[in-house]
């Protein structure tokens, strides 16, 4: 009786099992009875039916681990669970990688007597909460009292088990560790398993890493790298580094193992391939990677392996400079690409890849990393330039390289003050330029336009200043030769030259800006063909429709090395990517021809005549004046630009006959640019010089003559348009009569566009002007802007006009009601316009009616400011 109350109390768990297995009757021991499947280790009890014929127990789970009923195939124990390969292909579940989580947790130390198996009990046991860790070598509790007073190290756990028979403790998996048993008891099913495959990785992970540490021989190295990866990618976690985790050991193992053989790495390399297909390698591994391609470009592991692990980098990588070895990787496997047989053939054709076969390209992150790559290569093709210089000993045998570097690094500095830049170069800002902002200034006077037949004064005046304007200046020495262009406008105190010498100064001959020419420089060989290599992939790019925008806004800030823009070769090779931009009608693409900020050169100034850059007789320049003018980008603050700074190419391109700038020499006069007499008389003489320009010069003539006939004549001082009128029907209208004396023009609710305001801008003495509902954009209001400066009322209710436009205003001083009610304005450019586009507010007790601030209406998305 006492016997059969002892077996009650003992749990099925660690029930004696009688029957003795071969291995305790070699150990002449008895064996408790739990017997640990041979696939996967999954414990299960052998108190269960062994004859043939019995029905597999079920685990306790509502939904078994395997989906179902499992029958033990033959020559198995019942109860055996599949291996886990098995387990993953059947269920498909998938699992984040654990780093901590709170568990219960119970200790078994493995029972000696009798009486120690019934204290042991499922009964008598004692479970404890702990939040443990899974670290990178041992399983750790944050609180270490208890059961996991110490931590568990992983080469101390035998074996991870699923606790799957029948009265098993539920949720609960087993860790044998020598002596005993560690049992965890998780709060669900899912818990559970995440548990189970997170102990299984962290301790196949931590047999690798020790395994691969110290390598005897290659073959087994080799072997076991490849059962890692097979790990990795049939492991049923799901976590960034599970992939990762295999890459960092190889690395690791190459790092310290630099002797090995050509035909080594390439092994290692298709071993790991599986792996660097969802994955970026690790930067020891990019080392290795760019190792290969330099000692063997030819490979057909660099055509086979990394390609798609490059096309991978292009597409997602998102920041190069949070891992440059990427971006060296990358760089390294291009040039390994152009030194195929095929050598540019086999870039264009990575290059179409990455595009795709649409017009458009599917990866917005492809071309800021390819541009990103390109930059960085021709960086350390002048990197090696300047390390050259100095030569491999510690003495350098050249002099005067050390004064000639000092020079060039001086100049660079002296650039960077923006009043110093200014004081050379008055171009305008982009923004400044779009918006038609410039500085408050008196009306010149206006000098009566007359025919002139070419004086021969004038012609040999222009000779002459043209023969003054460039003189040849050559700094020589052993190892840099200098060639300098100077204008005669140069300030003073750059021209002058140090001391009595004879030998020009070298930080004006040294100095890259459009005073200069260029610098010869000679790079080395592989350096050239490095150099070669990037700016035909800059001109690939550019050719593509949809890449050309953001590659134009990229490069517009000239983010190349002084050194390269002073090289002639590169802005030879660089010129066609310039003439794309300067030939695409998209305003977003040429419009970034021009400086990003005020004081700052730009690819305008760099390949103008005179500039760094320029090595023709200004046809590139005339084609981005021909551009920028057919834009939206004749406001006088371009053409003040063009006057004070490219006057004299202009006026030689007119003379040859180039419409382009006969136009633009005509603007300067209609626009009342030029306030020198003696030069507004040499422009007439120029455009007199060619049919195109005197007719033009005509036609200028014509319409002075009729805007003072106008003038005279008066006119209604009001007009209202009927509605559903065109910029056709207003152009019309105006053309059939008088209107000098306009003062009020209502264009409301009718289909007039941007297009009218030529017509408006010839309204002299208009001051209110209503634009409601129509579709009167940007471009005018910038015309109008420039033009109208009378202008007192201005309602663009309902119209297109956006931030770009409305900046404009600021320059209408006059201004005195401005309704922007429904339009795109933004909260900041509002701001703007409250504090620029209308004057103070007069002082207390004046009664005189001025422009002052007296209300803002708040309605819908617009904005309304009257006076």
């Amino acid at each position: 009786m006492l016997l059969w109350v002892l077996m009650d109390l003992i749990p099925m768990d660690l029930a004696l099992d009688y029957r003795v297995t071969p291995w305790c009757l070699d150990q002449q021991a008895w064996h408790v009875g739990l017997v640990t499947s041979s696939c996967t280790g999954t414990v299960w009890p052998t108190h269960m039916p062994s004859a043939g014929g019995g029905d597999p127990r079920q685990i306790e789970e509502t939904k078994p681990l395997l989906g179902g009923d499992v029958s033990a195939p033959e020559g198995t124990k019942m109860g055996a669970v599949p291996c886990r390969r098995a387990l993953l292909l059947c269920n498909g579940m998938r699992y984040k990688l654990l780093q901590e989580g709170d568990i219960q947790v119970c200790v078994i130390r493995h029972p000696r007597t009798f009486l120690s198996k019934i204290l042991t009990s499922k009964f008598l046991r004692r479970w404890e909460p702990h939040h443990l860790t899974l670290a990178d070598n041992s399983l750790a509790s944050a609180t270490p009292t208890g059961y996991m007073e110490n931590s568990v190290s992983y080469s101390a756990i035998e074996d991870v088990q699923l606790l799957s028979w029948e009265n098993a403790p539920k949720y609960c998996l087993q860790l044998t560790v020598p002596g005993g048993t560690v049992l965890l008891q998780a709060a669900n099913s899912y818990l559970r398993d995440q548990w189970f495959h997170s102990l299984q990785w962290k301790k196949k992970i931590y047999k690798y890493k020790k395994v691969l540490s110290n390598p005897s021989r290659w073959e087994v190295v080799l072997k076991e790298i490849r059962t890692l990866v097979d790990m990795a990618l049939t492991s049923p976690l799901q976590d960034d580094s599970i992939n990762q985790a295999p890459l960092e050991i190889v690395s690791k193992l190459l790092s310290e193992n630099t002797n090995l053989t050509t035909q080594e790495h390439e092994n290692i390399i298709v071993a790991i391939a599986p792996l660097l297909e969802n994955n970026h390698p690790p930067p020891d591994l990019c080392e290795f990677f760019c190792k290969h391609c330099r000692e063997r470009p030819r490979s057909m592991v660099v055509i086979e392996v990394f390609t798609p692990v490059v096309q991978r980098i292009l597409k997602h990588n998102m920041d190069f400079g949070k891992c440059p070895r990427l971006r060296l990787f990358t760089q390294e496997y291009i040039l390994a690409l152009n030194e195929l047989n095929a050598g540019m053939e086999v870039v264009k054709k990575f290059i179409q890849s990455m595009h795709g076969p649409t017009g458009h390209c599917p990866h917005p992150r492809v071309l800021p990393n390819l541009v990103a790559v390109c930059l960085a290569a021709i960086y350390s093709c002048y990197e090696e330039f300047i390390n050259s210089m100095h030569g491999p000993t510690g003495h350098c045998p050249h002099p005067r390289v050390l004064p000639n570097l000092v020079a060039v690094c001086l100049a660079a500095i002296y650039s960077c003050y923006e009043e110093f830049i200014n004081s050379r170069d008055n171009s305008p800002s982009l923004k400044e330029i779009r918006n038609g902002c410039q500085q408050p200034c008196d009306r010149k006077p206006t000098l009566p336009l007359r025919l002139l037949h070419p004086s021969p004064d004038l012609v040999s005046q222009e000779a002459t200043l043209s023969e003054a304007r460039l003189k040849s200046v050559v700094v020589a020495s052993s190892e840099i030769h200098v060639e300098v262009e100077r204008t005669s406008t140069a300030k003073p105190a750059l021209t002058a030259s140090a001391g009595n010498d004879s030998e020009p100064n070298l930080i004006d001959c040294l100095m890259v800006s459009p005073a200069c020419s260029t610098m010869s420089i000679e790079l080395g060989p592989q350096a050239d063909r490095t150099l070669g290599c990037y700016v035909e992939i800059l001109k690939l790019l550019s050719d593509y429709d949809d890449w050309r925008p953001s590659l134009a806004s990229l490069l517009q800030p000239i983010p190349f090395p002084k050194e390269a823009l002073a090289h002639e070769k590169f802005t030879k090779e660089l010129k066609y990517v310039i003439q794309r931009f300067a030939e695409d009608p998209r305003q977003e693409v040429h419009s970034c021809l021009l400086s990003v900020r005020a004081g700052k050169d730009g690819w305008f100034q760099l390949y103008s005549p005179g500039g760094v850059a320029c090595d023709d007789d200004g046809e590139l320049f005339a084609s981005m004046v021909h551009i920028l003018m057919g834009s939206c980008y004749k406001t006088k603050k371009f053409l003040l630009s063009l006057a004070e700074n490219k006057l004299g190419p202009c006026m030689l391109l007119a003379l040859r006959g180039n419409q382009t700038m006969v136009e633009i020499l005509c603007l300067m006069l209609e626009y009342n640019i030029i306030d020198n007499n003696d030069t507004q008389l040499q422009i007439i003489s120029t455009l007199e010089s060619t049919d195109v320009g005197k007719r033009m010069y005509e036609q200028l003539c014509d319409r002075q003559r009729e805007l003072k006939e106008l003038q005279r004549k008066g006119g209604p001082t009001r007009l209202t348009l009927p509605s559903k009128s065109t910029d056709a029907d207003l152009a019309r209208l105006l053309s059939s009569g008088s209107f000098g004396n306009l003062e009020n023009l209502s264009l409301a609710f009718t289909n007039v566009t941007s297009a009218c305001a030529e017509h408006l801008i010839k309204l002299p003495s208009l001051k209110q002007l209503n634009l409601w509902s129509t579709q009167f954009g940007d471009a005018g209001l910038r015309l109008l802007s420039e033009h109208l400066t009378m202008l007192q009322v201005l309602n663009l209710c309902e119209t297109p006009v956006t931030d770009a436009g409305l900046l404009a205003l600021s320059s209408m001083k006059s201004l005195c009601s401005l309704n922007m009610n429904s339009t795109k304005l933004s909260a900041d450019t509002y701001e703007d316009l409250k504090v620029n586009a209308l004057p103070p507010p007069p002082q207390a007790g004046s009664q005189r009616q001025c422009c002052v601030l007296t209300e803002l209406l708040l309605q819908g998305r617009g904005r309304y400011i009257s006076s």
